[in-house]
């Protein structure tokens, strides 16, 4: 479900998220993110519709702001990691 470049990634920023580490290796990452259901998707607008499927309240926040959320990780391709911590 997770390809290496999104679990390297999570590796390298999960502290943006998480005080302290939850994973040292790539097979710990994909264990946690199998776990909290993370999920990976392929655009900006699929990060949106993930947050109004889930009923986040969208009202006041655009686009910019749900990038910046601290759970939507840019890997840097056009996908975003979705990590609910």
């Amino acid at each position: 479900m997770y390809d290496d470049e999104v679990l390297q990634y999570f590796l390298n920023h999960q502290e943006r998220l998480f005080p302290e580490r939850v994973a040292e290796t790539v097979e710990e990452a994909e264990e946690f993110l199998e776990d909290c259901m993370a999920v990976v998707v392929n655009s900006k607008r699929e990060v949106w519709e993930y947050f109004e499927e889930e009923g986040v309240d969208m009202e006041e926040a655009d686009e910019d702001a749900i990038l910046e959320a601290d759970e939507v990780f840019d890997i840097g391709d056009g996908r975003y990691l979705i990590v609910e911590g």
